[in-house]
């Protein structure tokens, strides 16, 4: 016999160069890339960090209206939430609604508040941030509160601007899992007062068009 080999059909197909790749369309790349950054945009602002903006003046003279602060959402995820901590939070009367204000009484505090004083558990507490106007927002604002003793998992709440700050006085505790997370800093602001009222695109365009309205010394500030 001779001893030829014959070329197999796998043989002769394991010589041959591979088909080129197949190309993705421009449309397809792109349509994946929008759907990355999509979920990568909803994962973020639902774990990580998240915008809001200040509609009121409950919290002046810390965050003025018209700024826009970043809300830090993991944080509370590797450690406790501490007195002075300026959180957001899902408004227990609507929860469609969001609230800003500043943590005032923790799980376990004996809390009392008379006029313009707060006492925690017996001792004054030192608020430099607090400020009191000449037209009270309601009756109970400056009326003594309390004592009352704050249970487990709930929060007191008050907002900086005291007489006119709609918060525990009124509403009630906070439960802790209400909590959407921390205020980190302000990283734009504007004269909200002076822009129309309109869709954030219309009004981020009048005051990109007027930088006169722009809080040029609040961006990037810490709150505190």
């Amino acid at each position: 016999m001779r001893g030829v080999l014959r070329r197999t059909p796998s043989a002769i197909s394991e010589r041959l160069p591979d088909p080129a790749p197949k190309k993705k369309s421009v449309v397809r790349e792109y349509a994946e890339a929008l759907i990355v950054a999509i979920l990568l945009a909803l994962f973020i602002r639902t774990f990580v960090v998240q915008a809001f903006v200040i509609p009121s003046g409950s919290m002046l003279p810390t965050l003025q209206i018209g700024d826009y602060v970043l809300v830090n959402k993991f944080i509370y995820r590797f450690r406790p939430i501490h007195r002075d901590d300026i959180i957001v939070f899902k408004y227990p009367k609507n929860e469609a609604e969001d609230y800003i204000k500043r943590v005032i009484g923790l799980p376990g505090d004996t809390l009392e508040i008379r006029g313009t004083q707060v006492f925690i558990n017996g001792r004054l507490l030192n608020e430099p941030y607090a400020v009191y106007g000449s037209t009270p927002f309601g009756a109970v604002t400056r009326n003594a509160f309390g004592p009352i003793q704050i249970p487990p998992g709930k929060l007191f709440m008050m907002g900086d601007n005291r007489d006119n700050s709609l918060d525990s006085r009124f509403w009630g505790l906070l439960d802790e899992k209400k909590v959407e997370g921390k205020a980190l800093l302000v990283y734009f602001s504007d004269r909200s007062e002076d822009v129309p009222n309109a869709s954030w695109v219309v009004r981020m365009v009048y005051v990109l068009v007027h930088p006169s309205l722009i809080r040029w010394n609040r961006i990037g500030m810490l709150v505190q």
